[in-house]
């Protein structure tokens, strides 16, 4: 009820009635005032003017399901959702969440993460209040090998929500970091619980920087937030809710057409073509011209011994980083 009034008034320019509120989603108006009232305990401002109704006047910025889904187009992602003041890291929330059956498309949220990791096992910074740190729980029915792309389809599909939010001409570095200019403005980590011939369940963790006001020590050379590159506060459900909607429209078609290009689409945001990189494999450096990436997502690097096929590890690119 609540998600349904609120929706109701974000949608309204002015004061919505009470009796048009209570005809529109067939309840009593005593619903309506429980609602209301149950909304401006969670923060929001709701004016109320005798013979005029109510009218939002302002929004808390917390993770709220009500407010994500007030407007959601999707039609299974986020669809539950579970919203953590505080947890060790919203991956892991996720994978206990998939161990104890929760649903395909279960949205984990936290204000603050404790133990937030990133690729290589590294430690991800995610002060309270003001990043978007969630991990996706998903279930899809392929073999661990069909589900290589999900990765990539993951940075695709967050490159064009902060690119469609806020204009900021966001690009992926290879396999899954979203930068802006040279620095790193969200990461992305995907894990998968499988045995050889079935996906258990999938964890996509994305951690996107929205509004930190500034970075210490070497972070200060390396990351950006969207509050820095804009100049403006980003409204973190309306993040939440693009990052949703364009990863459902991938991963819908991906699941259904395993054919589905989504290489030239990465391509074309990929900051990481047509530059010098270097990459660690097997305890050697490898570097030369990246050129492209693979049918598999694999990054093409041209060498002087021909081209070398890289399928994961830690890739500099010249002049990012």
């Amino acid at each position: 009820m609540q998600k349904q009034v609120l929706s109701l008034l974000k949608q309204t320019d002015g004061y919505l009635s009470g009796e048009e509120i209570s005809r529109q989603l067939g309840v009593s108006r005593a619903a309506v005032w429980k609602a209301v009232k149950a909304l401006r305990e969670k923060g929001y401002g709701i004016d109320s003017v005798t013979n005029r109704g109510y009218c939002l006047s302002s929004q808390p910025d917390l993770l709220d399901a009500t407010a994500i889904q007030s407007g959601l187009s999707t039609h299974f992602l986020g669809r539950n959702i579970v919203v953590l003041e505080e947890t060790d890291s919203t991956n892991e929330e996720a994978k206990r969440q998939g161990a104890a059956g929760a649903p395909d498309g279960t949205l984990c949220l936290a204000e603050r993460q404790t133990g937030g990791k990133g690729r290589l096992g590294r430690s991800w910074s995610s002060p309270p209040g003001a990043g978007v740190w969630m991990s996706l729980l998903l279930r899809p029915q392929l073999a661990p090998q069909e589900a290589t792309l999900l990765t990539l389809i993951a940075g695709l599909s967050v490159c064009r929500a902060i690119r469609r939010l806020t204009g900021c001409g966001a690009m992926i570095k290879w396999p899954n970091d979203i930068v802006i200019g040279r620095k790193k403005v969200c990461g992305i980590l995907t894990e998968l619980a499988a045995d050889m011939e079935q996906i258990h369940y999938v964890v996509v963790g994305i951690g996107v920087n929205a509004n930190l006001s500034e970075f210490e020590g070497e972070l200060k050379k390396k990351a950006t937030s969207l509050l820095l590159e804009t100049g403006e506060k980003i409204d973190r459900a309306a993040l939440i809710r693009a990052v949703l909607e364009e990863f459902e429209a991938c991963y819908d078609r991906f699941v259904t057409d395993l054919t589905a290009d989504f290489i030239t689409p990465y391509e074309e945001l990929c900051v990481s073509l047509n530059r010098q990189v270097s990459v660690i494999r097997g305890g050697r450096e490898i570097t030369g011209q990246s050129i492209g990436l693979s049918k598999e997502g694999e990054l093409l690097i041209q060498t002087d011994g021909g081209i070398v096929e890289i399928g994961s590890g830690e890739v500099t690119v010249q002049g990012i980083y």
